[in-house]
């Protein structure tokens, strides 16, 4: 059974990387980390075998994100990388090479654009479209991005959160900073290191945000035990982490998020900032799911505030929507 032609959308994420396939949904979600072989120069593995690397290696081999803030910090890494999903994502039936659409966040520059372009390029690409994350959020929601309303988009990824608001097919107003999922996890190492005298790792620090983690009171206390280095003796220890704790711990990265909201709505023209109060924000991304930062974001901005359904599968659904978006939009002109 072969198929003439493919179109995909990547959400080419810091933390993971989705491939949406038209006709078939979300055909693969894995983490961007690469499994690397400093002394034989060569990747081990990818995605999830390589992401169960990390911090288990010996020494020689190195588990790299080559995706730093949601830009290509390492290009030929992540040529390989996107390569190797894009295979895996098609499987071995197509002759044409795919259409691909690739989002990135709002912020990124030209030359970080033109170095995801490339890349996908180089990774078996016959065309590629380049669309901002808010937009990719919008559309995977299942807003009709066309029309002239007002709607707030808060992206939340592992390494940036992309806040716009959008109207006419675009971002009237956006802003990209550098807090998101990631910066959630290390505010919890540092706090339970401060606090507890524990040395967590990356992964301990990600399942205690995902299990206890929150930006605002839960309705009851909940605890998890936390194991890691006692920095006094130097022995393994247990510690009881409470969600009351979390809130102390994630306040600073969540009071962030909030301000670039607030930045975001101040610069809004009054027309759609009165769409946006009637619709409500919604966010998207694995940073949203964190417990209680829709409640925080609606406490101070005074907005109904939702978490998207399928946060963390919009975006790439979205990306690859938006080609068929766009193919829409081109036979329209054409005619």
């Amino acid at each position: 059974m072969f198929s003439m032609s493919v179109d995909m959308g990547i959400d080419l994420g810091t933390a993971s990387v989705l491939v949406y396939i038209k006709g078939r949904g979300i055909v693969l979600k894995e983490p961007s980390v690469v499994a690397f072989d400093r002394e034989a120069n060569e990747i081990k593995e990818i995605g999830e075998e390589a992401r169960k690397m990390i911090g288990r290696t010996p020494g020689n081999i190195v588990a790299i994100r080559p995706l730093r803030q949601g830009v290509i910090s390492d290009y030929d890494i992540t040529e390989k990388m996107l390569k190797y999903f894009i295979r895996k994502a098609m499987g071995r039936r197509t002759l044409r090479k795919p259409r691909i659409a690739v989002c990135i966040p709002s912020g990124a520059t030209e030359v970080e654009k033109k170095a995801v372009e490339d890349a996908t390029y180089q990774a078996g690409a016959r065309e590629v479209s380049i669309i901002e994350e808010p937009v990719a959020a919008a559309i995977g929601v299942g807003i009709d991005i066309g029309k002239a309303y007002g709607n707030m988009i808060v992206d939340i990824g592992g390494g940036t959160t992309d806040i716009a608001v959008i109207s006419l097919g675009g971002a009237v107003v956006s802003t990209s900073v550098k807090v998101a999922g990631d910066d959630f996890d290390e505010a919890i190492i540092r706090y339970i290191r401060k606090k507890h005298n524990l040395l967590i790792g990356e992964r301990t620090g990600e399942e205690i945000k995902i299990n206890i983690g929150c930006a605002y009171a839960r309705p009851e206390v909940v605890t998890m035990d936390v194991r890691g280095r006692n920095l006094v003796t130097g022995f393994p220890k247990t510690v009881t982490v409470t969600s009351d704790e979390m809130i102390e711990a994630l306040n600073e990265p969540a009071a962030k998020i909030v301000e670039a909201v607030h930045n975001v709505l101040e610069r809004t023209p009054p027309e759609l900032a009165a769409d946006i109060y009637e619709r409500g924000i919604v966010m998207t991304g694995g940073g949203s799911l964190l417990s209680g930062l829709d409640e925080l974001i609606e406490e101070k901005t005074g907005i109904n505030t939702i978490v998207a359904e399928d946060a963390l599968t919009v975006v790439a659904t979205g990306t690859g929507k938006f080609i068929e978006f766009m193919h829409s939009a081109k036979d329209k002109e054409d005619r």
